[in-house]
Order: structure tokens, then sequence, then C-alpha cells
């Protein structure tokens, strides 16, 4: 079996779940390719596009929000798509696949299978609805555009979605909160929807023993007793990624420790501004963008607790990333979050913008040390019954074979 994924990047969150994935069914015995923007042509794609939505968008704010998938590479033709067996489609906007691409890729006869890492597939345009609900009945009054109106740009990219590919493909998601909310849009409501979660390499991403932790800290000039508070994200000052509502819990934490109680020592890893160090109320230290996946895995490892207060996501591989190095999570009641853990897996989830239950959360895990131990076993546990390579390949190659037979 030959199967081709397709990914706009090799990196970013829906890259590296594509990269996983293609390891992981290259594990199983099947011959996975991976082609991206970069392997198909030109970045003129990516800035036509920008360009063609500039009249249309609200503000710059919304910029890479919105994808109207008007321009792309037309690969129907490209060796690899031509000898696969199955065409795996992961994140392919911003110049990847316009609609028309991914229409000529349905309409060669082969499976299609979509694994969507947001909500773009059954939008109007945009990647995350927020506390819009067009996407329930065929959009229009887009509040991302400068014109909202009845037969605006994302009602008519919604109507040309229905049109082209919709009834060819088979979709999967990488969360149940997402097939959820995909199997209520009036795009997909009626199309083929099932969830997959992403794949992970347990072996790379490992817990490490108290005296490993403890040596690593040390290499890395970290204080080797007091508890380690990790934070990550591509790029800090995100919205999505709800960092205000992180400084926030650290804050209601200083106040509420007690008094006995050892000071936490914070970790930011991601591109962040210098001076927003001058909000924390602790000693730490920002690393910067780090994407070597072992200095990840050796960040997550050393920790005693990993926040992601994100406003929207789907299933972060960061908060797989923790739970396979066997740090508990503390976060907000966000997208697929709440599936990967809980009480029994690793963790504690809060209501949305809760930066007192953040502070409670973390209290708990820094003032209870069997606590804490028993939530490192349980983070690891989930991960090697739900997300293992082996685990997540077998079930794509089930459902690759249903679709072949």
């Amino acid at each position: 079996m030959k199967v081709l994924l397709l990914n706009t990047y090799a990196h970013g969150g829906a890259g590296i779940a594509a990269r996983r994935l293609q390891k992981a069914l290259s594990g199983n015995g099947i011959q996975a390719n991976l082609l991206t923007a970069q392997d198909v042509g030109r970045r003129w794609s990516f800035y036509a596009e920008k360009l063609l939505f500039l009249p249309f968008e609200r503000d710059r704010s919304v910029r890479f929000q919105f994808s109207t998938a008007s321009v792309g590479h037309d690969i129907s033709r490209h060796p690899l798509v031509q000898s696969a067996d199955v065409i795996h489609l992961h994140w392919i906007n911003q110049g990847m696949l316009s609609l028309g691409g991914i229409e000529a890729l349905a309409a060669l006869g082969k499976p299609v299978v979509w694994t969507l890492h947001d909500m773009w597939a059954f939008t109007g345009g945009c990647h995350y609805a927020g506390e819009c609900d067009h996407f329930l009945t065929g959009c229009g009054h887009c509040p991302m555009l400068r014109k909202p109106a009845e037969n605006d740009l994302s009602r008519r990219i919604i109507q040309r979605k229905k049109s082209a590919f919709l009834p060819r493909i088979q979709y999967v998601t990488c969360s149940e909160w997402l097939a959820t909310v995909a199997r209520s849009s009036s795009l997909l409501r009626n199309a083929a929807v099932t969830s997959i979660p992403n794949p992970i390499d347990t072996q790379l991403f490992k817990p490490m023993t108290q005296a490993e932790r403890q040596a690593k800290r040390e290499a890395l000039g970290l204080p080797a007793n007091r508890p380690v508070i990790l934070f990550s994200a591509m790029k800090v000052s995100d919205h999505r990624k709800g960092y205000a509502y992180f400084v926030e819990a650290l804050q209601h934490l200083r106040q509420t420790l007690p008094q006995d109680a050892p000071q936490p020592f914070l970790l930011v890893l991601g591109d962040m501004q210098a001076d927003a160090m001058r909000e924390w109320p602790f000693e730490g230290r920002a690393t910067g963008m780090v994407r070597e996946p072992e200095r990840m895995a050796a960040f997550y490892a050393l920790a005693d607790a990993f926040v992601i207060p994100s406003l929207e996501d789907n299933l972060p591989n960061t908060v797989m990333e923790s739970l396979s190095c066997g740090t508990p999570v503390v976060g907000f009641d966000t997208g697929g979050i709440p599936e990967m853990v809980g009480k029994d897996a690793g963790g504690f989830i809060v209501p949305q913008r809760d930066a007192r239950g953040l502070a409670e959360a973390l209290s708990k895990l820094m003032t209870n040390d069997a606590l804490l131990q028993r939530m490192r076993l349980a983070a690891r546990d989930k991960v090697l019954h739900s997300y293992a390579e082996s685990v997540v390949a077998a079930r794509y190659q089930d459902l690759y074979t249903s679709l072949l037979t």
C-alpha cells in the first residue's frame, strides 16, 4: 500500500503531526511519502492568495486566520500522486492547494482522506470560528470580513466547497471535539467523519527518572529542587494560546502558595518579547524557539507541570508530548484538550479563562508529591494506550484498507 501525505509545511503543528504519521505508517509496513509546498513549487501562490484577500479582510489581525484557497498548485499529475493508492490531505492552506486543486485530486478516483487540524474544511474561510456559529447554516455575515453580508466571500467559499469535492472525501479529525463540531456543520453533517488522534514517538518523548531529571536541570543551569512550570507556544503573543491567563494564574499562585512551599521556576519556550518576562511573579527563563525534538523532549521531562491555557485548539502536539514525558498538564476546557487530560489521565482541566483555577491546580501539584507522582504515571499510561505510533498507524491502516476494498 502506498500512501501520499500532503501538508503545506514540514514544520508547525500539522506538519509535525504529518511527519509523525509518516514515520508511524512506515513502521507498520506502509510506504508513506510526504509532499509539502516546498516540494511542488515556488512561494508565489502564498503571496497571491494573501494579496487577493486584502480587499476583503477586516483588518491585519485576521490575515492568517482566514484562507480563501483561491490560489494553489495543481499536483494531480505529480509522480507521487499518480503512484499513490491513497491520497491523504492534512493542512493544505496558504497556497499549497486551491479548492480547484483539491477537486482535481478527488476526481482522480483514488481514495482521499483528509485529516482536519482545524475547522477550515467546513467553514467559509476561517480556521477557528471562535464564538461565530455561521458555519452551522452556511456562513455569510462573516465577522472577519470588511463588509459582512448575506452573500459575502464566506458564503461564496462555502458554496464552492459544497459543489467541489465533499462527497468524495473521508474526513478524519484528530479529536472527538472537532468531529462533533464537523458533523454539526452545514457542509459535513452528511459526510463521512471519523476521529483518529495524532501519533507520537514514545521512545523519544519519554519520562526521566528523578536522578536523570536532576542531572538534566543541573546541566541546563536550572534549579534542582524547585518545581518547574513549563509553557510553550510557537508564538507566545498569539492570543489563542492564552499567555495572558498563564501570567494571571502565576500571580494568583504567588498570592496563595504556602510560605513554606518551594518557589516555582518558570520555563517558557517559543518566540516572545524580551520585556514580557517583567510580568512574571517568579524567577524563570525564556528559551526562544526550540525546534529540535530531542531538546523539546528534555524540557518536558524535566518539568513538573505543563500549562496550556489555549482559547482555541484541536488536539495540541504539546499536550501529547508533555503527557508522553510523564509531565502532568494543566489547561482550559478547550477543543480536544479535555479528551487528553483529566484527573485520571495526568492533569487538571478548568473552565476557559479561569486563571484562578489554573493556579489552584498548579498549587496541588506543587504541594502534594504523591499526587504529582501518580499523575506522572497516569500521563504516560494514557499516551501508551491511545497515542503510540503503532496504535494510531493501525487505525489508519484499517481506514485505508476499508476505502480500497
